[in-house]
């Protein structure tokens, strides 16, 4: 019963069209950033280190390099603030989470592009 109403709830709150998109794919994610009473949408680039969590409060972080400092960014897949994301290259991995990326510096962190068939 209680997990009917809360997959219930959970569907309600899920978009219909998520965006698709893997661990270790380079991102660009369109997010709705309110100032004042204006609103204007910033763009974050990056590679995806890690998917976590399932349903609505599933969340993906994206890692970047910025003035030779990393800059890591949690975003939840669902929410109504981000616009959207596109996939600008897909990298190859065998691996579900890209911590090792972290401890990388210059070219190091590159990823394999993975082949479209």
């Amino acid at each position: 019963m209680n997990n009917a109403i809360m997959d219930m709830v959970d569907k309600a709150n899920q978009k219909e069209n998520a965006p698709q998109f893997d661990i270790g794919d380079t991102v660009d994610v369109h997010s709705k950033i309110l100032e004042g009473n204006k609103e204007r949408i910033q763009v974050f680039t990056g590679v995806v280190i890690g998917r976590s969590g399932k349903g609505a409060q599933e969340m993906f972080t994206v890692r970047r390099i910025v003035a030779g400092e990393g800059v890591e960014r949690k975003f939840p897949v669902h929410s109504p603030r981000i616009e959207k994301v596109e996939v600008k290259r897909s990298g190859v991995t065998r691996r579900a989470k890209l911590y090792f990326l972290r401890d990388r510096v210059g070219k190091a962190v590159r990823l394999k592009e993975r082949r479209r068939v």
